[in-house]
């Protein structure tokens, strides 16, 4: 009898991918989505905060209780966590993203193992099924060429370097014909694919649309630079989301300064008003709480914050990465203060999100899960609505025309 291999997926959206590639890879396995009948757990981690740290020691802590499976570890956490990990042998094996592929080999090895791959690696691996979803996540890129004074991953992705088009474009194709019709594109730094190649994300999205089957495309984080005069261009084109998330990480210009952003808060929202006026609903990240972040300074930020406009909000409060310039800064900022500021912008943001969808009409949405006799989707604008239906409506696109607008979210009834 084979094995059962369940996939512990913590973090980003590339993980998702990268999860998705290592269960394509599996020969010898078999492959289970309950996790209590594991033989083997693949524990695939993210270590962007000390917050994601632990969740995913928490995670460890609670199978290393029940003592009946093994444990793999794999993703960011393997280049900074992974070897202590390994040495208090609290996982049989660790292996870097590089490795993925090797997932079948790797999980057959009797000696406990500790191979974190290499970070120039590019991805040529083809995904035709993504198990559990209805939407499809396209690794375009990995690795970032930023080095913003807080951010430890380029140190566990390494230098941007991005996929092969053509290879991109197939697996489109063969998920296109498997019945998935929104794609979202995803990477370290998604919207550098192509640089200094000759290549543009705008170009590669352009692309992706004409392929069969191809109903809604995504594009993860983008930085503002990024959203040049070529990606304006398909603002308007219907394939496209009308949700984009553009990080800024802080309204700040000090704070911008001193965390080695490239962004300016002016120029940036001058571009926000633009995707406004275009209908966009608009997300960012946030970092509350980086050092030197003092009240005079939080107080400018939020006035700064509400010029946005801004739909949706991914707001952390920071934790030092080892090793990063900002960890050595002093003037730290209390995490009530933080936690306080965080919820200050959460505060603007929910009542912008309410007051959007309050103004739209028809909603098209891709339904993708059943919870409690409610059907849930996202629409074109990355909203939720769920749904009332006497019908199995999971992976339906539906146009939603009747709707009621609540604080938290949309709600509807066929």
């Amino acid at each position: 009898m084979k094995e059962k291999v369940f996939f512990k997926t913590f973090g980003c959206r590339t993980n998702l991918f990268d999860s998705q590639v290592m269960m394509g890879a599996l020969r010898d396995y078999e492959l289970t989505q309950n996790e209590d009948e594991a033989d083997i757990i693949v524990l695939n981690s993210c270590t962007v905060t000390n917050g994601a740290d632990t969740t995913v020691r928490s995670y460890l802590s609670q199978i290393e209780k029940e003592g009946r499976v093994r444990v793999y570890l794999t993703g960011c956490g393997a280049h900074t966590k992974g070897e202590a990990l390994f040495e208090s042998k609290r996982v049989f094996g660790v292996f870097g993203q590089s490795e993925k592929t090797k997932i079948n080999t790797l999980l057959s090895q009797k000696e406990r193992f500790f191979t974190p791959g290499d970070l120039s690696f590019v991805d040529d691996a083809i995904v035709g099924e993504f198990v559990g979803k209805s939407r499809a996540f396209i690794k375009i890129q990995e690795g970032c060429n930023f080095r913003c004074n807080y951010c430890i991953i380029p140190f566990v992705r390494g230098d941007a370097r991005s996929m092969d088009e053509e290879n991109i474009l197939e697996q489109v194709r063969i998920l296109a014909q498997n019945g998935f019709g929104e794609f979202i594109l995803t990477g370290t730094n998604v919207g550098s694919y192509g640089a200094g190649e000759g290549r543009s994300i705008a170009a590669l999205m352009g692309r992706m649309s004409l392929i069969r089957g191809v109903r809604r495309i995504r594009v993860g984080s983008l930085e503002p630079i990024q959203i040049n005069a070529a990606f304006e261009e398909i603002l308007g084109e219907p394939w496209l989301e009308r949700h984009l998330h553009v990080a800024i990480q802080h309204t700040s210009p000090h704070m911008l300064r001193l965390m080695n952003r490239r962004n300016r808060f002016e120029s940036d929202v001058a571009l926000f008003e633009r995707l406004r006026e275009r209908g966009f609903a608009l997300g960012t990240d946030f970092i509350v709480g980086h050092p030197g972040e003092s009240e005079a300074i939080w107080s400018e930020a939020l006035a700064h914050f509400e010029r946005l406009g801004l739909t949706h909000l991914h707001a952390f409060t920071y934790s030092p990465r080892e090793g990063t310039p900002s960890a050595f800064m002093k003037s730290t900022v209390g995490g009530d203060v933080s936690r306080a500021r965080m919820a200050q912008l959460q505060a603007i943001v929910d009542a912008n999100n309410h007051a959007f969808r309050i103004k739209q009409g028809v909603l098209e949405v891709l339904f993708e899960s059943e919870k409690e006799g409610l059907y849930e989707g996202y629409d074109q604008f990355f909203n939720k609505i769920s749904v009332r239906s006497s019908e199995d409506i999971r992976g339906e696109w539906i146009h939603i025309e009747n709707y009621e607008v609540s604080k938290e979210q949309n709600y509807g009834e066929l």
